[in-house]
């Protein structure tokens, strides 16, 4: 740091700074065609899941809703004559 203040004070040139693309200006349709075009070639650079992952996922979600959907019932079933016979009373 302390080199770039001496190199300031020096009176040396620094780098122009870069200018941000203006947000809300411009041709919306080529915005929109802007955007499709990069979001097209982020996807490309996407490394997608093959098929035994994509299955090994479904079965993680699919048990671990079971065991979270098992776990409300049994607390429903569990607090429901309480809550029934003291809360709603």
């Amino acid at each position: 740091m302390a080199r770039d203040l001496a190199a300031g004070s020096a009176g040396e040139s620094r780098r122009p700074a870069v200018e941000a693309p203006a947000v809300g200006g411009g041709n919306p349709l080529r915005r929109f065609w802007r955007f499709a075009h990069e979001s097209v070639s982020e996807l490309k650079k996407v490394e997608w899941p093959g098929q035994n992952q994509v299955v090994q996922g479904t079965v993680v979600v699919l048990v671990a809703c079971i065991i979270v959907g098992t776990y409300l019932w049994l607390n429903d079933q569990i607090w429901r004559e309480f809550v029934q016979k003291v809360l709603l009373k």
